[in-house]
């Protein structure tokens, strides 16, 4: 190792407690809060939060449940979506996308992405869907913090009519012609993983739509398909956000804006620095506004890349190292795009997620750039 890259400072890939170290009083308050109320499961924080999440992105109702995987499987169970029906999603995401159809007790089938936004490739959508047939609804992943292209997707499920789940577990706060994303499609989820642009202390999750009808159904199924207590009118789960969770979510949404465009910051500084080299940056796309919940860049040597970093003290992560339809739970257990998904299995072999997050130090940025451009030179 040279000497000048001896000297770079550590940085972390992803801090999750950064948030917490630089608002420790308001987070303790709102802790404290709820610890003195002795009201500790659905009560004023959740409630609050709910009213405040729908009113901060102008969605008609939120309703909180227990993590981003149950928010989908609740979703799409609220559009009477189950047994022997069929969702269509990427391949190229967290397994909880995939793992929440079947939560759902649907049938995954898993299609391509575009090369350029790693989101949902219509193309490959619309043709599956006819090859395949019977898919009742399209969960479509906003990865990364990029929003995919709703208007075509959306025309592509009308047409075969079926529903749209959006999953906006890596795209708090992130746009599509100005309208947030969650509310472009039927319903919206998003997950509170303690490492998402707004995220909890533990897992928490959020279901939102403009459709009063399909919010009352989540209510219900979150917690044993109630309508009144203790009468299950359908079968319901328990998948209720934690009034601690809400208490904590309701601190940081107020700083949720200020750190999307802190990331976005950070993503054009990365950007500037890093386009003459041989990577391929992230693209932004001109009608969207894109959050940056990861920066991820892509090399055909990757690996090596990866262990250069981690020798320079720069964190890194991939963001997802193998696709869902070649995990060994999964091989067996989806359908594909007739033509394959090799866009898919392409990106899972060179992408990596370089530092991001709103609390980096310019200094902290500079160490990154400066490792990146000598690991690849």
């Amino acid at each position: 190792m040279s000497e000048a890259l001896s000297a770079v400072r550590p940085v972390a890939q992803m801090l999750p407690g950064a948030f917490y170290a630089e608002h420790r009083t308001e987070v303790a308050a709102a802790l404290l809060r709820v610890v003195e109320s002795g009201w500790y499961v659905l009560g004023e924080e959740v409630r609050n939060f709910e009213d405040e999440f729908a009113k901060h992105f102008g969605f008609h109702s939120a309703v909180g449940v227990a993590n981003g995987t149950d928010a989908i499987a609740r979703a799409l169970r609220a559009l009477g979506v189950g047994p022997g029906d069929r969702v269509a999603t990427v391949s190229h995401t967290a397994v909880a996308t995939v793992a929440a159809i079947e939560m759902a007790g649907a049938f995954p089938v898993l299609v391509d992405i575009n090369e350029d936004t790693y989101t949902i490739d219509p193309s490959s959508l619309d043709r599956t869907i006819h090859e395949v047939g019977g898919v009742k609804a399209v969960v479509v992943v906003h990865l990364y913090g990029q929003p995919a292209n709703m208007p075509s997707i959306l025309a592509i499920a009308r047409k075969h009519n079926a529903f749209v789940v959006e999953d906006c577990s890596q795209a708090h706060g992130a746009t599509l012609d100005g309208r947030a994303v969650g509310g472009v499609g039927d319903i919206g989820t998003f997950s509170f993983y303690p490492t998402k642009n707004l995220g909890a202390l533990g897992d928490g999750g959020m279901v939102v739509s403009n459709d009063p009808v399909l919010v009352q159904r989540v209510r219900s199924l979150r917690q044993y398909g109630w309508e009144r207590r203790y009468v299950s009118e359908v079968s319901g789960v328990n998948s209720r956000l934690d009034e601690l969770q809400a208490a904590v979510l309701r601190t940081r949404l107020p700083y949720l804006d200020r750190g999307n465009e802190r990331r976005r910051s950070i993503a054009a500084t990365y950007t500037e620095d890093l386009e003459n080299t041989r990577l391929i940056l992230p693209v932004a796309v001109p009608e969207a506004t894109h959050v940056y919940h990861q920066f991820v860049v892509r090399s055909k040597n990757r690996d090596k890349l990866q262990e250069s970093l981690r020798e320079h003290g720069i964190g890194t992560n991939i963001h997802y190292p193998v696709p869902v339809h070649l995990q060994p739970a999964y091989a067996s257990r989806c359908s594909i795009d007739p033509r394959g998904l090799d866009i898919t299995e392409r990106v899972a072999n060179e992408v990596l997620s370089l530092p991001m997050y709103p609390e980096l130090s310019d200094s902290d940025i500079a160490a990154v750039i400066f490792a990146v451009r000598n690991s690849i030179s």
